[in-house]
């Protein structure tokens, strides 16, 4: 969140982001209520002061009457300063919810409004097809590597089955990713697939409520992470490390778990929408120098990725409409999908953000400079190197030869030990 005193002082150009990222926020009355609170918390400090006074002068009354006539002051001030206590309480808690929803600053570069901006296209060109191709769902149950049905017997609609050589390409899709992400310089990590509710409100997520896209435990202050970046930015929740330990480069593989209200149409069919899905994730804690820098990099291992598995896409720079709200800039990798649409469109499939010092100062995290007083809030980054549901998609597509084969990518070929899915003369199991 904003810190309070730069609100503040930018207050226009506060309201102006909220405009520009189509958020009604009560910014207006945020700084309202924080003039109130300091008033009243000066009010306060003066009757404690006073009412301190009034105590140590108890000892020196020269009379009965005298001593009863303090002790009584006293207790008029200590109500006085419980009833403006209880007040500034409830003021602090309405300044935090506001607080809380006003958005992160945006970049100055970032598109303003709702137009998002191509910036760059993949090494690998759109492919045409000499045949009718088909969706991603059509071919997954025809080579026996989805089960939609099962899934929906088992845990509802938005639940599935990968089967046969879809495992293998999901491993091998999380093995490739992870083993880039080493090579990088990032710390390989599995995540918990639960997380504290304060750990979610920390990173951006809104655990429970009617907008709420998370899955949480009822009877417990647990929800079902959404991504590993609610678990990876949990890590340092609290800390404080030294500035020569940044920047910290993790990856993280963990399960993720959205509700995905309201989500329905073709587009979002099958596995590019789901409740469950596998994610390798970047998370970054950096100093604010080198967020910028981090947010290129991530940038730049999202579309090496995605290049040598010769999948096309677009970069999108989002614009200011579509960030959500610890963002100060985000970028997504959007994939072309033959089976989207009429003819084909593209898909988000990644998405890399440089949220500041956002999340750090919900969840405190911190770094010091060797030989200066105090400690400083960490910027934190987050980019998606792989989801494997909507990779998948992607390289059914785009693999898909006229007989029903599945050409497996190059770079995934040892790892999954074929180089062609082919169709069976018996549907398999």
């Amino acid at each position: 969140m904003l810190d309070r005193k730069f609100v503040l002082e930018n207050t226009e150009a506060v309201k102006r982001n909220c405009v520009n990222r189509n958020t009604a926020v009560g910014v207006d009355r945020f700084v309202a209520r924080e003039h109130e609170r300091k008033s009243l918390q000066q009010e306060l400090e003066k009757l404690q002061t006073e009412a301190n006074a009034v105590s140590k002068s108890i000892g020196q009354a020269t009379s009965d009457s005298e001593r009863e006539a303090k002790k009584e002051q006293g207790r008029i001030l200590r109500e006085q300063s419980a009833e403006i206590k209880e007040k500034l309480d409830t003021l602090e808690t309405e300044l935090e919810e506001i607080q809380r929803l006003i958005p992160n600053m945006s970049h100055p570069d970032a598109p303003v409004g709702i137009d998002n901006k191509q910036i760059a296209l993949g090494k690998t060109p759109i492919p045409t097809f000499d045949f009718t191709p088909l969706d991603h769902v059509e071919l997954g149950e025809k080579l026996g590597l989805i089960d939609f049905e099962a899934g929906a017997r088992v845990a509802g609609a938005g639940f599935y089955f990968l089967k046969n050589e879809a495992v293998l390409l999901e491993l091998a899709l999380q093995h490739y990713a992870v083993n880039v992400l080493i090579q990088a310089g990032y710390t390989p990590t599995t995540t918990p697939d639960l997380a504290r509710n304060d750990v979610l409100q920390g990173t951006g997520f809104t655990p429970r409520g009617p907008e709420t896209q998370i899955y949480s435990i009822d009877g417990t202050d647990l929800s079902l992470v959404a991504t590993a970046e609610i678990p990876l930015g949990g890590m340092l929740a609290g800390q404080t490390v030294d500035a020569e330990a940044l920047p910290i480069r993790l990856c993280g593989i963990s399960h993720c778990f959205r509700t995905e209200a309201g989500a329905a149409g073709r587009a979002s069919r099958g596995l590019y929408r789901v409740h469950q899905f596998t994610k390798v994730e970047m998370f970054a804690f950096t100093l604010p120098e080198q967020s910028e820098a981090i947010h290129r990099e991530m940038l730049e291992i999202e579309c090496k990725i995605f290049d040598d598995l010769g999948i096309p896409y677009q970069v999108i720079d989002t614009a200011t409409g579509d960030l959500g709200g610890p963002a100060y800039r985000k970028y997504d990798l959007e994939a072309w999908m033959p089976g989207r649409g009429d003819g084909g469109e593209y898909g988000e499939v990644t998405s890399t953000s440089n949220c500041t010092d956002y999340q750090a100062r919900r969840l405190n995290a911190r770094y010091r400079v060797k030989g200066e007083k105090g400690t400083q809030l960490m910027h934190t980054l987050n980019g998606t190197a792989i989801a494997i549901s909507r990779a998948l998609v992607a390289i059914f597509e785009l693999y898909q030869r006229q007989d029903g084969s599945i050409v497996v990518p190059e770079v995934l070929r040892a790892l999954v030990g074929k180089d062609v899915i082919r169709p069976f003369a018996e549907p398999r199991a």
